[in-house]
């Protein structure tokens, strides 16, 4: 199953593992794939993206948790951060709503991942489709998004 996500893990040589589970209608898609894949949820992460000061924003955060809009603004030097529309972060990164990668996306994109990655050896990431995710190390998903790392959660 290639994506751009994959190819782009493939081309930089990075190690990585896909894991692949029957994606349910009206799940959400990130307890989804923890609950499928039998994994604790802290390490599974969504992709969310938002608008600070009117720049599309990534933030990578575990399933489990809750985006903190003003600290994802404050981790990219920003003021204002809303979430953005489904249509405008299709758009912006190549992917559909519930299988929007960090990885290989459309359009560069500031990327912020939560410190708590860092806990682990490796996380899980939407691999770009639903019911597709990768298992990579922390520092290579940082790397390859040139993402700053911040808590970005809510308390």
């Amino acid at each position: 199953m290639k994506t751009p996500a994959t190819a782009l893990l493939d081309a930089k040589r990075v190690r990585y593992e896909v894991h692949s589970y029957p994606h349910r209608a009206g799940e959400a898609y990130g307890p989804e794939a923890a609950r499928a894949l039998g994994l604790d949820p802290a390490r599974v992460f969504k992709t969310l993206v938002a608008e600070v000061d009117g720049t599309l924003t990534v933030g990578v955060l575990p399933v489990t948790d809750t985006l903190d809009l003003k600290a994802l603004a404050s981790a990219v030097k920003g003021k204002r951060a809303k979430m953005a529309e489904v249509t405008a972060a299709e758009r912006a990164t190549g992917y559909v709503a519930g299988g929007i990668s960090p990885l290989g996306q459309k359009r560069r994109l500031p990327v912020v991942v939560d410190a708590s990655a860092e806990r682990f050896d490796t996380v899980f990431c939407s691999g770009g489709r639903r019911g597709l995710e990768v298992e990579l190390a922390p520092a290579d998903l940082v790397a390859l998004t040139g993402a700053t790392v911040a808590t970005i959660t809510a308390s």
